[in-house]
């Protein structure tokens, strides 16, 4: 896997926790510089953990599957990111308030981030079936989403949860395409 398709794959992991900070940067009065940082870094550590946890769960058999890589990295990534985008247009359909918690605690950060870790998981099960070089590619999109997270929590005290629902349904049509590339590569030999 090339370094920009990597880098397209974190940024599209990345987005559902960059529009989490965007929406704590503005909701939270306590969500200063040290719950900004504590965010970023939760964040980025799940988005680390979580991919491989499912690579290794993946790699017990994926070499028993590893004929069908590209549709097994098609269809988790096309839902991932088809269930990011449709998340994304019902929130931007229906806007919400900010949460009804005003105080940023850590169980909410525990919460959030494993919340917005779960489809990096699935991501890791098609690392295995590819065989990425999973250290280096958890350790990118774990960089990747701390960046996102950390202009996400500042921009949130900017402009507010607009910029962070339209994030999420980029995101979504990232993974959607990243998953097409790799199938009509697999498939075409293109």
């Amino acid at each position: 896997m090339g370094t920009a398709t990597l880098f397209l794959i974190a940024l599209g992991l990345s987005m559902d926790a960059f529009a989490v900070s965007v929406s704590n940067g503005m909701c939270f009065r306590n969500f200063g510089i040290k719950q900004i940082f504590a965010a970023a870094f939760s964040f980025g550590l799940f988005q680390m953990l979580m991919p491989m946890i499912g690579y290794f769960a993946g790699r017990t058999f994926s070499n028993a599957i590893s004929f069908l890589d590209h549709w097994i990295a098609l269809i988790l990534l096309g839902a991932i990111g088809g269930k990011m985008i449709y998340d994304g247009i019902l929130e931007l359909r229906r806007p919400d308030s900010c949460p009804a918690q005003r105080c940023f605690t850590f169980r909410v950060l525990f919460l959030q981030a494993v919340a917005t870790s779960i489809d990096a998981l699935a991501v890791g099960i098609g690392f295995a079936v590819m065989q990425v070089a999973i250290l280096q590619a958890a350790a990118f999109v774990g960089v990747i989403t701390f960046l996102c997270c950390l202009v996400g929590a500042f921009l949130g005290h900017r402009f507010g949860l607009v910029l962070g629902k339209r994030a999420e349904v980029l995101g979504g049509i990232i993974l959607v395409a990243i998953g097409l590339k790799i199938f009509i590569e697999h498939t075409f030999g293109l």
